[in-house]
């Protein structure tokens, strides 16, 4: 596996907006083999976010316009303008708040490399998820999204967590354009409506390592981003169902296991589609 994945272009990209104190966490524990070139998109920090990254050997790309949706589209925007030799194969997104486990990346990607999958989803209701890493709202958000999901189009997923992989033209033709708190859910519902072959992987998930979730962190951002979510979910639905545009690709359907994750490759778990 190790030998393909080196003739791979695997890009990561980091959505990030004051993480001075996390963000060299993530970079230093980026399985460097395993990537191409790793972008920090910078979501108009006032700390020392951007210094920290150039610090680590990261890519700085300025998303001045702010929400987790824009700095990710500002990252697209910067993989689109390289040569198209040096364009990705695979993009990696990954939050800079050491929330989540940077090594488990060769899992994230293997379906992809390995099975041929379309994108992947790490799981953090599958794997192992530290007490309080998740709070009560977010717990019962991530349950309903995938829920509507679920009864609006048949798809299975367990999570909206942002430790995601895809390959690039897949990426390209979702046309993302959420800016803010409806990226995750976005990208799911449009792989879906496109018919990406998608699978889950179990990741593990921490407590952030410094500064204040953007969402979580306050009332009003938990409000925001649950109401976004959901309206993201139906608007998406109903442009689907006027334009007709849905396509039913059917997925494997086979059951999800939750195992422990290690460096080493796991099994995927396809999307259900019943």
């Amino acid at each position: 596996m190790m030998e393909n994945t080196l003739k791979k272009r695997i890009y990561v990209l980091i959505p990030a907006y004051n993480e001075e104190e996390s963000l060299p966490l993530v970079l230093a524990v980026i399985p460097k083999v395993w990537v191409r070139e790793v972008i920090v998109c910078d979501n108009g920090s006032t700390d020392r976010t951007v210094e920290a990254a150039r610090l680590n050997g990261a890519t700085v790309v300025s998303a001045p316009q702010r929400g987790y949706g824009s700095a990710c589209l500002a990252g697209i925007r910067y993989l689109q303008s390289l040569p198209s030799s040096e364009q990705p194969e695979i993009v990696v997104f990954l939050d800079g708040d050491y929330s989540d486990y940077p090594e488990d990346l060769p899992n994230v990607v293997g379906p992809i490399l390995n099975d041929g999958k379309d994108m992947v989803i790490g799981s953090r209701m599958l794997g192992l998820l530290e007490p309080g890493a998740m709070t009560p709202p977010q717990r019962f958000g991530n349950w309903l999204a995938p829920a509507l999901i679920h009864w609006l189009y048949g798809y299975r997923f367990t999570d909206l967590g942002p430790f995601r992989a895809i390959r690039w033209e897949c990426l390209l033709t979702l046309n993302m354009q959420d800016p803010n708190y409806g990226w995750t859910v976005e990208m799911q519902v449009r792989a879906v409506q496109h018919g990406l072959d998608c699978a889950e992987v179990p990741v593990r998930y921490r407590k952030r390592a410094g500064g204040k979730s953007k969402v979580s962190g306050t009332v009003k951002g938990v409000i925001l981003a649950g109401w976004k979510i959901i309206t993201t979910i139906f608007i998406l639905h109903f442009k689907s169902v006027g334009s007709k545009s849905v396509t039913n690709k059917p997925v494997t359907n086979k059951p999800v296991t939750n195992k422990p994750v290690t460096n080493k490759p796991v099994t995927s778990s396809p999307i259900h589609k019943t």
